[in-house]
């Protein structure tokens, strides 16, 4: 069994277009992204899947490895999964999704990520963080709420749990963009048609809760997230030029 990181990274991102190769801390994003990957000590290999050239060249650049996979892929799952076969790779191996715009994800939560997949027996894993009740408000910001065994009830670009007494107690947990799960599980996703939420909400990971299996979910304290919009990114710029 081998644990690979496998990067999914596409250039036409909508509210970023051209966001792995930006470079305006002097090197592209997904480079800030392998380099915070490479940190985590259970990997085996790292990989980014892409359906673009240039990103392909500026990866091979630095040195990682790329799979070419469709443009056509409605997923970065979808296109993890069409890069595992591209590959060969055992269904026992895990993979671990890691998003090309995640530049900051610590490598503890990675290793996390391979603890809660093979000691819940789950088919999938992944971790989220909480957030502030005017943070749930923003839609790039997708929420997740949980049972008392720490799987995944539902994920949402809403505000959810809803406070509808305006209470003050809900309990707000924003859903980190990495996933755990194994080659044979990827296999299996890919043969599922997309499902209504997932395609309302832009949410893949609602097509693994709509055909009835479990997702673990990890809650860390981690205050990074994506980089999703201009602003973000901008963001992320300033705190590397002051580290």
């Amino acid at each position: 069994m081998n644990i690979i990181a496998m990067i999914p990274a596409r250039y036409a991102s909508t509210r970023l277009p051209g966001k792995p190769l930006l470079a305006e801390t002097g090197k592209p994003m997904i480079q800030h992204v392998v380099d915070a990957v490479r940190q985590a000590d259970v990997l085996d290999e790292i990989i980014v899947a892409t359906d673009d050239l240039r990103i392909a060249e500026a990866v091979e650049a630095f040195g990682t490895r790329t799979v070419m996979t469709n443009e056509d892929c409605p997923s970065g799952t979808d296109r993890l999964a069409e890069a595992a076969e591209i590959l060969g790779l055992d269904d026992d191996d895990i993979i671990l999704n890691v998003q090309g715009d995640e530049p900051d994800m610590p490598p503890a939560c990675l290793e996390l990520l391979v603890d809660l997949l093979q000691s819940s027996g789950l088919e999938m894993a992944t971790l989220a963080t909480p957030m502030t009740s005017e943070m749930a408000d923003d839609p790039n910001k997708v929420k997740v709420v949980l049972d008392r065994g720490g799987r995944a009830l539902y994920f949402s670009r809403a505000k959810i749990p809803f406070d509808r007494d305006k209470t003050g107690d809900a309990q707000h947990l924003l859903h980190l963009g990495v996933y755990g799960y194994s080659v044979g599980f990827l296999k299996r996703y890919n043969a599922m048609e997309p499902t209504v939420a997932e395609k309302v909400e832009k949410l893949e990971q609602l097509r693994v809760l709509e055909n009835g299996c479990s997702i673990i979910v990890g809650v860390v304290d981690y205050d990074g997230h994506g980089i999703d919009t201009p602003e973000d990114y901008a963001a992320f710029v300033a705190r590397y030029n002051d580290a």
